[in-house]
């Protein structure tokens, strides 16, 4: 009998083999969930630790805070219970997304009959006026019963192969996230310029910005409500707002001071054209949208290295004839 064997005998015959083999089992989780966790910063930009890969939600833990009518209509609906029931990747997901949404609507164009309603249930949001559910919200739904996590969900508001990939983030975000958590979410994509379609059947064009804007301060979305904010919580958003604007004020009140001694371009006309101030956008901005750090630095950095360009061009020689 060799070393190994008499040890494994010797446990055996004291009853601590099962016991060491039982440890060894509950040890192993703890340590494969640690690698899913990142750094992040607070407001103040002191660390205070490792934020979990593992998103929290807010609120029912089985409705994802939709409406009952449109629930019923997303779990009845042939599309969800033949198609996304069984996809259990969410990549696979996110692909449906890709082809399979155009707008980001809870009911499908000309689906939802409204007219002949009376009493109490007219001119209510979602009582008794379904139709067919859009794609949209059985992805969005499918992706919360998925639990998806928190570096799946950045993926998804950065992603650049279709803008309703980003749309659905954000809407997975007012459904299931903390209302004290939205602030943090969101005001990054404030000044987001790029466009988007949410009206089924299209003609309601707006940026990001402005759709991240209307899902903070408006309730109602095409016809169905987001989760209500608490008031308290409100207030302190409004407040960040009051201060971002004042903020960019600020920012505008020094860049004119700083240009007032250049003489301002006169066109043919003698009318003096007015120039608005070019942003500098960091190409992957939106990445590092949770790291305050890089948040501060990034404009900058942008401006130190457009000042050495401009710099170099007026040391660069002239040639000369």
């Amino acid at each position: 009998m060799d070393t190994v064997q008499a040890i494994i005998q010797q446990q055996i015959e004291a009853g601590t083999f099962l016991q060491s083999v039982q440890q060894g089992q509950q040890v192993q989780p703890e340590q494969t969930n640690y690698g899913e966790e990142e750094e992040f910063e607070d407001e103040e930009g002191t660390y205070k630790g490792k934020r979990s890969n593992t998103l929290p939600i807010w609120g029912n833990q089985v409705t994802m805070n939709l409406n009952t009518l449109v629930l019923e209509n997303i779990r009845e609906s042939y599309y969800y219970k033949n198609n996304l029931v069984e996809i259990d990747s969410f990549q696979t997901l996110v692909e449906q997304i890709f082809y399979q949404v155009k707008h980001l609507e809870p009911w499908e164009k000309g689906t939802r009959r409204l007219q002949g309603m009376t009493g109490m249930c007219g001119g209510v949001r979602g009582v008794g006026a379904g139709g067919v559910v859009s794609s949209a919200y059985c992805l969005l739904f499918r992706l919360f019963n998925l639990r998806i996590s928190r570096k799946q969900l950045i993926s998804m508001l950065n992603s650049r192969q279709s803008v309703y990939i980003r749309g659905i983030g954000f809407m997975y975000i007012r459904y299931t996230q903390p209302p004290a958590d939205l602030w943090y979410w969101l005001e990054p994509y404030l000044d987001d310029d790029s466009e988007i379609d949410p009206r089924s059947g299209g003609g309601d064009l707006m940026s990001f910005g402005q759709m991240v804007r209307t899902m903070i301060n408006k309730l109602d979305w095409y016809g169905t409500l987001f989760p209500r904010i608490p008031v308290p919580i409100q207030k302190e958003i409004d407040e960040k707002f009051a201060e971002r604007k004042k903020q960019q004020l600020m920012e505008e009140e020094e860049w004119q001071a700083g240009n007032s001694s250049e003489k301002p371009p006169v066109e043919e006309t003698g009318e003096v054209k007015k120039e608005l101030p070019k942003v500098s956008k960091c190409k992957h901005h939106l990445r590092h949208h949770h790291c305050r750090k890089h948040r501060k630095n990034c404009p900058a950095k942008a401006k130190r290295l457009r000042e050495e360009k401009e710099k170099n061009k007026k040391e660069e020689p002239t040639d000369e004839k």
